[in-house]
């Protein structure tokens, strides 16, 4: 069986920036071991399989290790395959997942996704979190993802975890943030427990970063970049119970595999 692949770098506006992602459009879904060996096989953060469900995608996004509930950046990536490489003609995709409908549309050379949004609550730490990150102090809170804010930019460019104590955290991930100099907050997302030891650009996780920062900034429209090494740069907007994320992507590469 030959299976299309596109590798997709999300969330910025030239290769080798933002997030990879791998996209695999599927007529018929394989078995999971099959879909988890090819993401293992890929070894980017996230790979996304769609399949045509009537007027709507069916999505799925796994990690080399485990799938997942919900991913931005893959969905981002495979919206632009549809938009661009496959010829959808609709100005909107509906993708169904694990986490209901969400949708993708065209917004000039960006493409806006919407997720629903979540307000993070704070929370007692957990055992070890701020030492894994090499951090005595920080604000903690919990939505799918525990959340560490920062007062000082700066101190989250220079972390560097421990990312086998991390491993453990009953979580998916941490996301450590900071409002911004250049723009309205930073991030950086840690996730070795789903086999992502840092991601450059997590779009699930700015749907409890943003809600988080417009209730500080009092702003409903905020512009954000996350990152380390590799970063991109999102622009979220705060709309009733949703988040609408929007960025742009570019094609690193296209192929078959052979399974």
């Amino acid at each position: 069986m030959n299976i299309p692949i596109y590798q997709v770098d999300a969330f910025c506006d030239a290769v080798f920036h933002g997030n990879p992602a791998a996209v695999c459009p599927l007529s018929a879904w394989l078995p999971d071991a099959a879909l988890q060996a090819i993401a293992m096989e890929n070894n980017l953060s996230e790979t996304a399989f769609f399949v045509a469900d009537g007027e709507r995608m069916a999505l799925r996004w796994f990690t080399p290790t485990t799938e997942v509930d919900l991913c931005g950046h893959a969905t981002l990536a495979s919206a632009w395959v549809l938009f661009h490489q496959l010829g959808w003609r609709g100005e909107r995709i509906a993708f169904q997942t694990r986490s209901g409908e969400l949708t993708a549309r065209h917004d000039g050379e960006r493409i806006e996704l919407r997720f629903p949004a979540v307000t993070p609550r704070p929370c007692a730490e957990p055992p070890g979190l701020l030492a894994a990150l090499g951090l005595d102090t920080g604000q903690v809170l919990a939505a799918d993802d525990y959340i560490v804010v920062l007062d000082d930019a700066a101190r989250l460019a220079a972390l560097r975890p421990d990312f086998q104590r991390l491993r453990g955290l009953p979580k998916r991930g941490v996301a450590v943030t900071a409002r911004g100099a250049d723009c309205d907050f930073v991030s950086r997302w840690f996730g070795p427990g789903v086999g992502v030891d840092e991601d450059p650009v997590t779009g699930s996780a700015h749907c409890w970063l943003a809600p988080y920062w417009a209730g500080v900034l009092g702003k409903t429209r905020l512009q954000a970049r996350q990152g380390g090494a590799r970063r991109g740069s999102l622009e979220c907007r705060l709309e009733g119970g949703e988040v609408a994320l929007l960025g742009q992507a570019r094609l690193y590469l296209k192929g078959e595999i052979y399974v």
